[in-house]
């Protein structure tokens, strides 16, 4: 990875030292928030000095950025190790949402980060997010939707852009109902309070709602 927003002294670094920042980073600015988070406090967390600190980063802004940057990477080596396999349209579909809940799983603070993301005032971050991981998943999930049509497969009436983006969303919703109280507790409301423990099931039944919307006329 380039860490485009770093300094040149982070990229000449040893891997275990930005590897901690890294980590420590997204922690505090995935339960903080970018205006909570303190750049101080992480360099402390961290075990580097504060004028280290500012060595590897101009500021606040590019350690976030840098951070911002780095989770989507990890996000798009995830969903590029699925488009790899050259998979149907549903199977990789079930593929994503499996991909979905296992990456949160393991990648709890990352995923915070990005939900933070999501909400962030600051018009200059959400749009980072949006042209650097929301544009390569916009254009896939819409041409993929087209070559459905194409071939016969899927209904014809629907428009594959909002269906891309109604798609997206409902990854977006799964994300977060693996990371955030707030949806965990929607899902535990809706279905059970053992849900999260068949995420087979789970992926089952999103998989058919996306069939049945894709697939079946009026």
């Amino acid at each position: 990875m380039e860490f485009k927003y770093a300094e040149e002294a982070f990229k000449k670094t040893t891997s275990f030292k930005r590897d901690k920042i890294i980590e420590v980073a997204i922690s505090e600015f995935a339960n903080k928030g970018y205006v909570n988070a303190n750049i101080n406090e992480i360099a402390a967390k961290a075990n580097i000095s504060i004028g280290s600190m500012y060595k590897y980063f101009q500021n606040k802004k590019m350690l976030y950025l840098t951070i911002v940057d780095y989770t989507i990477e990890e996000l798009k080596v995830v969903l590029n190790e699925i488009l790899n396999k050259e998979a149907d349209f549903l199977t990789t579909v079930k593929l994503i949402i499996r991909a979905i809940q296992t990456h949160t799983r393991k990648n709890i603070n990352a995923t915070k980060l990005y939900n933070g993301m999501t909400t962030e005032s600051n018009s200059e971050f959400t749009g980072i997010t949006v042209s650097e991981m929301e544009g390569v998943t916009a254009k896939l999930y819409a041409a993929y939707i087209k070559e459905e049509q194409e071939n016969g497969s899927a209904r014809k009436d629907i428009d594959p852009n909002y269906f891309a983006f109604f798609l997206d969303n409902l990854f977006l919703v799964l994300q977060f109902s693996y990371s955030s109280e707030y949806y965990k507790q929607r899902l535990k409301l809706y279905v059970a309070d053992n849900v999260f423990e068949n995420d087979e099931l789970l992926a089952e039944q999103l998989l058919k709602f996306i069939k049945g919307a894709l697939y079946l006329q009026d």
